[in-house]
């Protein structure tokens, strides 16, 4: 039964107002404007967007299933806490994917692929030379995607896509530990991995990507051993 143009339009209206949310507030979950733990007001949501109830719920269902937001007992929601003591599966998963995404990319990269990698890296460097943190993060990370789309494998891809999604929180207190002045020698070690995808030098890649990465997991690990950087809920 073919619906009515009004019914449509309603219904694409309702569509946009959730997804309009549903972006909203994933952003800011995931830049720590909403912190772990803060609570979420529908009413609040409602108003602030300009829509009924219904597609705020449906943005929180949304990300509720990325485990972003959690609905308590009582049927309020609040913003997921991040499980630092368990985060060594986490890391496992992003380390491996660093070395086998930069790996295929020595491997498989294609014309065009080495200047998409390039543009990418140039914006983290304007994003560390300006000091912008949310920049930082948001390049690094296209710099890494960037690098596992050449890989020509797109499970990989994907899953690298998912792990740097979640990791965004976690990488802003990573920056915040530099109070957002990360060493030259992060820029650095970018060029080095491009060096060696573009020479085709795979055993190279792996080395350099696992060495970046795990620096990161070190520094993100000695920041739950000094205990007075992070003012969280854990």
């Amino acid at each position: 039964m073919t619906q009515e143009p009004e019914a449509v339009f309603l219904e694409r209206k309702r569509g946009s107002g959730a997804r309009m949310v549903y972006d909203a507030l994933r952003d800011e979950i995931l830049d720590l404007v909403l912190p772990p733990g803060s609570f979420i007001d529908e009413v609040q949501l409602a108003e602030r967007f300009g829509v009924s109830r219904t597609p705020v719920r449906e943005a929180l269902v949304r990300l509720s299933g990325e485990g972003l937001v959690s609905t308590l007992p009582n049927r309020s929601t609040m913003v997921s806490n991040i499980d630092f003591l368990n985060l060594q599966p986490y890391f496992d998963a992003l380390v491996l994917m660093y070395r086998v995404t930069t790996r295929l990319a020595a491997r498989h990269h294609q014309e065009g692929d080495l200047a998409a990698i390039r543009a990418c890296q140039d914006a983290f460097a304007e994003a560390v030379a300006a000091q912008d943190a949310l920049a930082m993060i948001a390049t690094n990370a296209a710099f890494h995607l960037a690098i596992a789309e050449a890989g020509r494998n797109p499970y990989f891809a994907g899953l690298f896509g998912r792990l740097a999604d979640e990791g965004r929180r976690i990488l802003r207190y990573y920056y915040d530990s530099y109070e957002d002045r990360l060493p030259r020698r992060f820029v650095d070690e970018h060029l080095e991995i491009l060096d060696a995808i573009a020479a085709r030098d795979a055993d190279r890649c792996d080395r350099l990507a696992a060495a970046h990465a795990e620096q990161i997991v070190q520094q993100i690990r000695s920041l739950f051993t000094r205990g007075d950087r992070l003012e969280i809920t854990l």
